[in-house]
């Protein structure tokens, strides 16, 4: 049989066909726009999310036996706001997790409702991308479309909506909305109160790996699939990405390198950091998940690259930079010796600051600044603004000593060196590069009974390609330029706050 599974991306919705081992057959990918109609707000409009999805499925079973697949499940960005009318009908474009708008809406939850509130409610505090202030937001500044509102999804829950009619979410995307009680699998009421909402608006939880119902008969039809194909509830793109690269159970960890950039690490027992810095959620295997997430990763690199530099040839830009030698014989950058840094917060930034206002930042420029220290030095921020949330988990007594990797920067052999470098951790590539796409798929498979668990379908599945072990030498001088690192964004608070306000 085979299973499908919707990686429901910020750039790109991607899908792949997968059989019972986890062979993936075909993969397509659909790009759609991205609009910031204001300074700091990103907007998608879920009618491309459409459109996108079912090209894909048309494309992605060309040429196979669509009558063999069994199930249908997503991965997909999460925080989104997508709200519908009566008629099921988009009210207005969905607000995404990178949109900064409700900084007004965060303040107002973390210090008047209070941190320990929200923490206690849904084992978090507010983050202007989560859900509930974007709600909040539209409450106040476009009360007539908030009136309107009947059903309040998520980006991939409005695909599933669409192709089975059953208005669903999983717990690791719906943990994400700052309005699921995290701990115990319900909504809070308390939370929905504060947003002025009604449960009827919310869809029914399930677990990631449940049958939330089958494909609508005209969908079938039009894709020559069979009516009885399920649909499964999927799972947050994070989470999605674990359960990709097997990192599920106890103590596991992924970093990805997409758009954003996460932490992720996997464990059965349910816990907080007591400063809310990490995301404490629920997870696509039945458990829980810590998470720390930096809303500029890869995406920093693709904004240097193409907007700046002009060019598209990653791989030349980072066959420029000298990894060995000595720094005094040559110009360009060298592991661990870069002169110059890179803050990589284009979008503001999530974990560990939550502040929306904060902005990228080149420095230490001199005049014999290269191009190559200053490509580094982006590879290099992103690096250091994920160790920030390594070691919060490292503070809680995690002992982290490797890493899976995923992402479209973790193709870059060289950023997987500085990462390793920087984290002190091994960092693990898998076969599959498919990221949320595979464990989307998976979840799918293990919805139809192909697998009895989460952790047994990425135990048959998931196999390493190759190890990136750091070099103790490196990690002795990227551990000095990290503590440099760490002096950057409180100094630079201030003027941040000063050139947006």
């Amino acid at each position: 049989m085979y299973y499908i599974g919707i990686d429901l991306g910020t750039s790109a919705v991607k899908l792949i066909l997968m059989e019972a081992d986890g062979n993936i057959i075909n993969s397509v990918s659909k790009e759609y726009p991205l609009y910031f109609p204001h300074p700091g707000w990103s907007e998608q409009k879920p009618e491309d999310w459409k459109e996108a999805v079912f090209a894909g499925l048309m494309d992605l079973v060309s040429g196979f036996d669509a009558s063999m697949v069994a199930g249908i499940s997503f991965g997909g960005q999460m925080h989104g706001l997508v709200v519908l009318d009566e008629k099921d009908d988009v009210i207005r474009p969905a607000i995404l997790w990178n949109d900064g708008r409700t900084q007004k809406e965060t303040d107002y939850l973390n210090n008047e409702i209070g941190k320990d509130v929200l923490s206690a409610e849904t084992a978090n505090i507010a983050f202007a991308g989560f859900t509930a202030p974007k709600i909040l937001w539209m409450k106040e500044h476009e009360p007539e479309n908030f009136a309107k509102i009947k059903k309040i999804c998520l980006p991939k829950d409005y695909i599933a909506y669409l192709l089975s009619g059953v208005f669903s979410t999983d717990y690791s995307d719906a943990s994400g909305m700052l309005l699921l009680d995290v701990k115990n699998k319900k909504w809070s009421k308390r939370m929905l109160e504060i947003c002025g909402i009604d449960e009827s608006m919310l869809p029914k939880l399930y677990e990631s790996y449940e049958v939330t119902g089958v494909i609508k008969p005209e969908i079938a039809e039009m894709f020559g699939f069979t009516k009885n194909v399920k649909v499964i509830a999927g799972a947050g793109d994070n989470a999605a990405a674990a359960v990709g690269t097997g990192v599920v159970g106890d103590g596991g960890c992924n970093i990805s390198l997409g758009t954003s950039g996460t932490v992720f690490i996997s464990s059965k027992k349910f816990a907080v950091d007591e400063n809310n810095a990490l995301h404490a959620f629920d997870h696509a295997d039945g458990n829980y998940h810590l998470m720390g997430c930096m809303l500029s990763a890869a995406s920093c690199n693709k904004w240097w690259m193409e907007e700046i530099l002009r060019t598209k040839d990653y791989g030349q830009e980072q066959r420029d930079i000298v990894v060995e030698g000595n720094h005094s014989e040559s110009k360009k950058s060298i592991l661990g010796e870069n002169p110059v840094f890179f803050l990589p917060y284009l979008m503001g930034e999530r974990s560990p600051h939550n502040n929306p206002n904060a902005r990228g930042a080149f420095i230490g420029l001199s005049m014999d600044t290269s191009r190559e220290e200053m490509t580094q030095a982006v590879l290099e921020g992103v690096a250091f603004g994920l160790k920030d949330c390594v070691e919060i988990a490292r503070g809680l007594g995690i002992p982290l000593t490797k890493t899976r990797i995923c992402g479209g920067g973790a193709k870059s052999a060289l950023w997987r060196t500085i990462i390793a470098n920087v984290m002190n951790l091994e960092v693990e590539r898998i076969t599959s590069e498919e990221g949320p796409g595979s464990g989307a798929a998976m979840l799918a498979a293990v919805g139809c009974g192909e697998y009895a668990s989460v952790e047994e379908a990425a135990a048959s599945i998931v196999r390493i390609l190759d190890t990136e072990k750091p070099d103790p030498v490196l990690v002795e001088k990227y551990e000095k330029k990290y503590r440099q690192f760490k002096t950057l964004y409180p100094a630079c608070k201030p003027v941040f706050d000063v050139i947006i306000n």
